[in-house]
C-alpha cells in the first residue's frame, strides 16, 4: 500500500537494486572528463550529497535519515540527480 501511495502522488520508488543499476550505468558510460565535469557542475550541494549516498548504495530511506529530511524529499533529490546526469529512463524505475 505504501508503494501505491508513493506512486499515486507522483513520487518515484527506487529499490536499492535499482540504485545499484543507476550507479553501474553511470560508471559504464564512456563520458569525457569535460562532459562529466559539466554534468556534475549542474548538481546543487545537496544533490552532490545525495549522489555520494547513492554511490554507497544507500536506499531512499537511508538517504532521508542521513540528510534529516522526509523520504519524499530524498526521492525528489534522487530524481533530480538522475535527471541532471541524463541517466536513461530505465534506470529511474
Amino acid at each position: 500500500m505504501a508503494a501505491i501511495r508513493v506512486l499515486a502522488v507522483g513520487d518515484a520508488l527506487l529499490a536499492p537494486a535499482v540504485t545499484r543499476r543507476v550507479i553501474d550505468e553511470f560508471a559504464r558510460r564512456p563520458v569525457s572528463d569535460r562532459i562529466l565535469e559539466a554534468l556534475l557542475d549542474t548538481l546543487t550541494d545537496r544533490e552532490t550529497e545525495v549522489l555520494r549516498l547513492l554511490a554507497t548504495g544507500a536506499s531512499n530511506a537511508e538517504i532521508a535519515a542521513a540528510l534529516v529530511v522526509s523520504e519524499a524529499t530524498a526521492k525528489t533529490h534522487v530524481s533530480n540527480v538522475l535527471g541532471k546526469l541524463r541517466l536513461p529512463t530505465a534506470c529511474r524505475r
